[in-house]
């Protein structure tokens, strides 16, 4: 059974990499101990803001066992959406990982090839894909998977390439050969901290009230206005703590052509955002994660960021 064990991990950590995954590693699906005083803590403080849903499904946050029977092992992967062109400079910014196709369908679409592969070779393994999508606490899976240790900033963090990936998982009812977690590299660091425009980071903690992508993408109402002048022309996201981060000085450009974006995207300029309409906005953002906030949303984002 060992070997079987070895065997079956090997395949699937190769076949993850032909799909195109940046990296994979394994743990046991089991109670993450240390994240959920953590989580208490954070939901206490209220550092989630309007995020009621985060309050939701406290105890399948923290063991997967409650979300696939009899799960086993938790396959973490990581997709890199680091883009070779950025946005022109001087004008309203969208956070990089939302310059082209909403990354929930193109890992979709790669975690069940991945997962269909793993019932193919191996027989009748039972699990559930997650993209960000379910109350799974990812970047805790993944840093427990060896991928990465979770930086200053909150973020998932790699010695050779940083942190601009996504993450995502397959939970499985196949026992696996498990992965060790890495060490801290942030060291005395503290770019992360010192560059965020809203204040919003302490060590290995964001005030998700306080984030610009809180602001930009889940916050429904009004933004507060003791924050205008405070979002450093960030329209969508906001990409201050890991542009800063030491580490990121690794990242390589991702070859995922669905992560490519709208030509017209790079070149607009402040006026043309300002000018925009309801029909640019769907040609732009025809299937990209832009289209959470809705036109009405960004409109209110960038009104908020003029003078």
């Amino acid at each position: 059974m060992i070997d079987n064990k070895a065997k079956y991990t090997e395949k699937i950590k190769e076949e993850a990499k032909r799909l195109g995954f940046l990296s994979c590693g394994v743990s046991k699906a089991d109670f993450l101990e240390a994240e959920a005083p953590r989580l208490e803590t954070w939901l206490n403080k209220n550092m989630h803001g309007e995020m009621r849903y985060m309050e939701n499904h406290f105890d399948k946050r923290l063991d997967p066992r409650k979300l696939v029977d009899d799960s086993k092992s938790v396959v973490s992967l990581l997709l890199n959406y680091y883009p070779e062109q950025t946005q022109t400079e001087s004008t309203f910014k969208l956070s990089k990982y939302a310059y082209g196709t909403d990354y929930h369908f193109v890992i979709k679409d790669k975690l069940k090839a991945l997962l269909h592969f793993i019932q193919d070779e191996i027989g009748e393994v039972g699990g559930r894909a997650f993209v960000d999508s379910a109350p799974v606490l990812d970047k805790a899976w993944a840093a427990k998977s060896g991928l990465g240790w979770i930086g200053k900033h909150s973020n998932l963090l790699t010695q050779k390439v940083g942190s601009f990936y996504f993450i995502a998982e397959l939970i499985i009812d196949l026992e696996l050969v498990y992965d060790t977690a890495v060490t801290d590299h942030c060291g005395s660091c503290t770019a992360c901290i010192d560059a965020c425009p809203t204040q919003a980071i302490t060590p290995h903690v964001v005030d998700g009230s306080k984030c610009i992508s809180y602001f930009t993408i889940e916050l429904k109402e009004n933004i507060p206005s003791q924050f205008k002048g405070k979002f450093d022309d960030w329209m969508f996201g906001c990409d201050v703590c890991q542009d800063v981060c030491p580490w990121n000085r690794f990242s390589k450009p991702h070859n995922e052509p669905l992560f490519n974006p709208h030509p017209e995207l790079l070149e607009m300029t402040k006026a043309d955002w300002e000018e925009i309409t309801q029909d640019t906005f769907s040609a732009v953002f025809k299937k990209s994660a832009v289209k959470r906030t809705k036109f009405k949303g960004l409109k209110r984002n960038i009104n908020f960021l003029k003078d």
